[in-house]
C-alpha cells in the first residue's frame, strides 16, 4: 500500500536564503532570441542538469507527467508561467508552468505538455513551436516529469480553468537566466534535510490593479527544471 506524508504547511518565502549565485554568469541576451534558441535545441551542447531528482517523501507508484516551458516571442522573450488556485491537493498557490499527469492516450511527453496547456490556460497549439525537451526532473512526490521546451507566438487569447489556475504572468527569460536572481534554500524535515532554488520576480504588469509591483515567488521543482534550462543555455 502506497503512503503519503505531506511536506508541514510552510511559506517558502520564511526559509532564509543560504546563498546568491551571482558568481555565475548569466546566459547572454543574444543566446536568447527565437533564432538562437532554435540554433541551441538543433545543435544541442555537452551539459550535465543540476537538478534532476529530489528527496522522495512518498513511496507511491512514480507517474509520468510533463510540462511546457512556453516562451513567448515578444520584443524581448518572456517565459509563461502560472499560478496555481489554492484548493488544489498538491502545490496550490504555488507558481508552476503548465502541465500535468501523462494520459493513456497522449502519443509522447510532447503531447502530454501541449495538451496539458491548452486545458489548464487555454494555449492554442497553432501558437506553439516545440523547439525540444530538456531531462526528467523527478519530484518528491514521485512525478517523472519532462519539460517540453516551446516558442510561443503573440496573439493568443488564453482561457485559464478557474478550478486550476489563479493567474498567468510572464516573466524576461533574460531575468530567469540570470544566476544572480537564483538563491539557494535548505530546510529540515523528518530528518531529511531538502534543498531547492527560488527566484523571486516583482511584477511591473500587477501595479496597474494594485499601485505596487506583486512578487511572483518561483521555487522549488519549476525552479529546479529553469535552473536546468539555463544550464542548457549557458553550455
Amino acid at each position: 500500500m502506497n503512503s503519503f506524508k505531506p511536506l508541514p504547511k510552510f511559506d517558502p518565502r520564511s526559509i532564509p536564503v543560504l546563498g546568491i549565485d551571482d558568481h555565475l554568469a548569466g546566459v547572454p541576451l543574444d543566446r536568447l532570441s527565437p533564432q538562437a534558441l532554435r540554433e541551441r535545441f538543433r545543435h544541442p551542447p555537452v551539459w550535465t542538469p543540476e537538478h534532476s531528482v529530489e528527496k522522495k517523501f512518498t513511496d507511491r507508484t512514480p507517474a509520468l507527467a510533463a510540462v511546457l516551458v512556453p516562451l513567448v516571442m515578444r520584443d524581448e522573450v518572456t517565459l509563461l508561467l502560472t499560478e496555481r488556485t489554492t484548493n488544489l491537493s498538491t502545490h496550490s498557490g504555488q507558481v508552476a508552468l503548465p502541465g500535468g499527469r501523462t494520459d493513456d492516450t497522449d502519443r509522447d511527453a510532447v503531447d502530454t505538455a501541449l495538451r496539458e496547456a491548452h486545458e489548464e490556460i487555454g494555449l492554442p497549439r497553432g501558437h506553439v513551436e516545440v523547439l525540444g525537451t530538456l531531462p526528467t526532473y523527478v519530484t518528491g512526490t514521485a512525478f517523472i516529469i519532462t519539460p517540453v521546451v516551446a516558442l510561443v507566438k503573440p496573439g493568443f487569447a488564453l482561457q485559464p480553468n478557474p478550478g486550476e489556475v489563479a493567474d498567468v504572468f510572464e516573466v524576461p527569460l533574460g531575468y530567469l537566466m540570470n544566476p544572480a536572481h537564483h538563491r539557494r534554500h535548505e530546510m529540515e524535515f523528518d530528518g531529511v534535510i531538502r534543498q531547492w532554488l527560488s527566484m523571486p520576480y516583482s511584477d511591473p504588469s500587477s501595479e496597474a490593479d494594485s499601485g505596487e509591483a506583486r512578487e511572483r515567488y518561483i521555487w522549488g521543482a519549476t525552479a529546479g527544471m529553469l535552473r536546468n534550462l539555463y544550464r542548457f543555455l549557458a553550455a
